[in-house]
């Protein structure tokens, strides 16, 4: 039901958040959904719709004859993945090179971006607020590391400073400012700002003698955003509403509009029960029955560094998504929103795991502790086992995502 290659497509057709978003609307759309602006009358709300606004994306399957307390069912990831961004004065001329002026978004592995041919993506805005999408699907950038003769101990220890080893190159000598080049590139006047991604041109590529692994930048969390577009799609829901929240900036702190620590899923849920002829009281009921499954990729077990996972609790690729505790609430897992979760999969015939960080080994936090403190909704946290996470290029099992796809499916008929 789910193809390994529909991914792919997804994972090249997203460089940046805004086409991450972008690129699940183009496929609800696709599907029969029908855009909503979130400043529009939804007195009049189509069954199927989504709102989409910058970089994030909210979408719905009402079934027929709702009631204006129907619970919602739920399914959260994020668009944005660590990377280097375009600073708004760029241009850098240092001994014949030209480089670009970048600021380190989220928690990259800086290592990771060295030697990588970079492509760029994002939107630029015009003095007047007007957006346009661009993406150079090519490589204009590079950051070049230092040769091993200029530093003989660097096998044994690399330092990179983000502000000076981390600066691309993208040309010789004297050339085209950067604002106009990006403008030719996206066929537009002259940017007044911009956000804009650098991003490695290298496609997303089934890979492993057995074609059992699946390399790509942005798994974490586009592998998450599609499974949930897909598992939209496809729902057939009886009794609750399926809605799918793909937010933005969740890899710095979610504080943000478009963020999960923003207003904007509490007030598409409540304009929903509104436009379903309920009241305040039906929406806190509503969310009272609710449930919500944040999906964001898990640490799959590094056969390099079997030391570094509990020995109980380390996922495997290929062997189901896994279902992620802390009891600090770095997740917002409980029992019964695991069991909960372990039902949709065994609904959906996929296998699933569970992930507990080790005692003396830091713990990362998603999207679900914060809709859960924000909207009172019980939350699953659950994710795809990868490795090199946060890393330029990253690595997880082929039929994890489809196995996601599939228990979220699941989660939206319950």
């Amino acid at each position: 039901m789910y193809e390994i290659d529909d991914l792919c497509a997804y994972l090249d057709g997203s460089p940046s958040p805004f086409h991450a978003a972008r690129t699940a609307a183009d496929r609800l759309g696709a599907a029969g959904f029908a855009a909503v602006a979130d400043g529009d009358d939804w007195s009049d709300l189509p069954a199927a719709g989504f709102v989409l606004r910058d970089g994030s994306v909210i979408a719905w399957r009402t079934p027929a004859d709702a009631r204006s307390d129907a619970p919602f069912r739920l399914a959260g990831a994020h668009t944005d993945s660590p990377c280097l961004r375009v600073k708004p004065r760029p241009d850098v001329d240092a001994v014949g090179w030209r480089q670009l002026n970048v600021e380190v978004y989220g928690g990259i592995l800086n290592n990771s971006w060295l030697d990588r041919d970079l492509g760029v993506a994002g939107r630029l805005t015009s003095v007047d607020g007007e957006h346009v999408l661009v993406d150079v699907r090519r490589p204009i950038a590079r950051v070049p590391q230092l040769a091993v003769h200029l530093d003989r101990g660097v096998n044994d220890s690399l330092k990179l400073d983000p502000q000076q080893h981390l600066r691309p190159v993208w040309g010789s000598g004297s050339g085209e400012d950067f604002a106009s080049w990006i403008a030719e590139q996206a066929g537009t006047d002259r940017p007044a700002f911009w956000e804009l991604c650098l991003y490695d041109t290298q496609p997303a590529a089934v890979l492993g003698g057995d074609e059992s692994l699946l390399a790509s930048g942005r798994l974490d969390n586009q592998v998450s955003c599609w499974a949930a577009v897909e598992a939209l799609i496809a729902a057939e829901p009886t009794d609750a509403v399926a809605v799918i929240v793909l937010n933005d900036h969740e890899e710095v702190g979610s504080a943000s509009t478009t963020g999960a620590a923003g207003a904007l899923l509490e007030r598409v849920l409540e304009r929903h029960v509104a436009a379903r002829g309920g009241d305040r009281d039906d929406l806190l009921r509503a969310l009272a029955t609710s449930s919500c499954i944040s999906a964001d990729n898990a640490h799959a077990v590094h056969p390099n560094y079997v030391e570094r996972h509990d020995p109980e609790h380390r996922p495997l690729v290929n062997a189901g998504p896994a279902i992620k505790i802390n009891s600090n609430q770095r997740y917002a897992t409980s029992s019964a929103t695991a069991a909960r979760f372990r039902r949709a999969c065994e609904t959906a015939s996929v296998p699933f795991q569970v992930f507990v960080s080790r005692n003396n080994m830091p713990c990362g936090s998603t999207i679900g502790p914060i809709t859960a403190t924000r909207l009172g909704i019980d939350t699953v946290d659950v994710g795809v086992p990868q490795l090199s996470m946060h890393s330029a290029r990253e690595l997880c099992g082929v039929s994890d995502p489809p196995a996601l796809a599939a228990a979220l499916h699941a989660a939206f008929a319950e």
